[in-house]
């Protein structure tokens, strides 16, 4: 029987809120608090992949902040952890905890995790909301379970202060708003050779996503041009051009594609709505590795604060690289000049090639996560098990990046250089993520 979409909310909803049983022993346990934070991210996981709006740079924006939200919220109270307050750009002193009051840690994350994600996921549907209000109710009692009145008014309302305040610095980064599911209602798109040119039929795609992300306001790094990529090869015709290589190359690999390619393909794919997107992907991959060590919540909340800046400023530059130099696709340039019937593996998106998006994302993500874990850090990814998608296995995390870079060739939607320079970038990139100052001398 064909499932319907709400059917297939039903089930999500239930995937989202499995795994929320059971109290913690001790509300303030480190152990308690970093598992009621990555249920929150698991919450946040679900509604990643079923709203509309929420493209893969829209979420890296919301993982990004959720991150600063909740380490902001065990380091406001911490005494080895360092305020990002001066090293994020734009962000001012946040609100102190009063030290005449009693606090829970593991309560100010709930809140804030609770308050922030109903802000940057108001516009989801009414299962997800009902997702948002039952995690709410189930982590919170969680989460206060055993605490004395003064503790738990306490920590709710400074939770309240700190989300305000990190919302109230989300608003004038540039995608506070989005509009028309980010597509702009005119765009001048180029009709010079080698630019980039409409590959869908769908009427709204007829212009590029988000053709402004690139002129955000970073978090880490600097501006969107930090970490500047050299040219792609120059259009042209002519058969024996660099141009022209990588074209042939795309054509004869996905003529030929093994069954293990298509598999790698298909499992970074990531889609919109179809999945919890590349920087969720990741974001999947630290959730179960913290979930494994049963870490606590300094760590947990570290982590994806690192992750999630990095991936929000990955975006960034990588979008504002592509709308720099407005690269063709593959598919644009096979049908035209090699082969007319030339179909890709997979869907090509929307915005111009130049440098590959997955491959910059997850530079950036294997490089901060190498830097917490180890270059030889083996993990098992079952972030698509549910999806029929199976598992994979990695020796390190940047074999991992490596993994995802290559399948958008066998995808056959980018050119290798996008690839091999978004991976350089995003490496380069997460060292302003890396640099964070997180960690009082001992």
């Amino acid at each position: 029987m064909m499932m319907t979409r709400r059917s297939a909310l039903k089930g999500v909803a239930a995937a989202a809120l499995s795994g929320l049983t059971g109290g913690p022993a001790r509300a303030g346990d480190a152990a308690a608090g970093g598992g009621i934070l990555r249920q929150w991210y698991k919450v946040v996981l679900m509604l990643v992949r079923h709203t509309a709006t929420y493209s893969p740079p829209v979420a890296s924006r919301a993982f990004a902040y959720l991150g600063v939200a909740a380490y902001q919220a065990v380091a406001s109270g911490s005494t080895s952890l360092v305020p990002l307050a001066g090293q994020l750009n734009g962000l001012k002193a946040l609100p102190p905890r009063d030290p005449l009051k009693r606090y829970s840690d593991a309560v100010i994350a709930h809140c804030v995790m609770a308050s922030a994600v109903k802000t940057f996921f108001g516009n989801t549907g009414p299962t997800g909301q009902r997702v948002m209000a039952a995690a709410e109710k189930k982590l919170k009692g969680d989460a206060l379970k055993g605490l004395p009145d003064d503790v738990i008014g306490a920590s709710l309302a400074y939770g309240e202060t700190l989300k305000a305040a990190i919302v109230d610095w989300s608003k004038d980064d540039g995608g506070a708003v989005i509009e028309n599911m980010g597509f702009p209602m005119e765009y001048p798109v180029s009709k010079e050779p080698g630019r980039w040119n409409p590959t869908s039929p769908i009427r709204m795609q007829q212009f590029p996503l988000l053709p402004t992300w690139g002129l955000n306001r970073t978090f880490a790094m600097p501006s969107g041009t930090s970490c500047g990529l050299p040219p792609p090869p120059a259009y042209s015709e002519d058969p024996n051009s660099a141009f022209m290589r990588q074209a042939r190359e795309v054509h004869e690999v996905t003529a030929h594609l093994t069954p293990e390619q298509i598999a790698i393909a298909r499992f970074w794919s990531d889609d919109p709505m179809l999945s919890f997107t590349p920087p969720g992907h990741w974001i999947a991959i630290a959730h179960d590795l913290l979930a494994d060590k049963n870490a606590g919540l300094d760590e947990t909340a570290e982590v994806m604060m690192r992750l999630g800046v990095a991936m929000a400023d990955g975006f960034i530059g990588c979008w504002n690289a592509k709308f720099r130099y407005d690269y063709v696709r593959p598919v644009t340039v096979i049908r035209k000049l090699i082969d007319a019937k030339w179909e890709p593996l997979l869907i090509t998106p929307p915005f111009p090639e130049y440098p590959s998006g997955h491959s910059t994302e997850s530079g950036a993500a294997a490089a901060v996560l190498t830097s917490i874990y180890g270059d030889n850090f083996a993990f098992t990814d079952s972030t698509h098990a549910r999806d029929g998608l199976g598992e994979r296995t990695f020796e390190s995390f940047n074999a991992a990046a490596g993994e995802a870079g290559i399948s958008r060739l066998y995808g056959g939607i980018h050119f290798r250089p996008a690839i091999e320079q978004g991976l350089a970038q995003g490496r380069c990139i997460a060292q302003f993520a890396i640099g964070l100052r997180t960690r009082r001398p001992a």
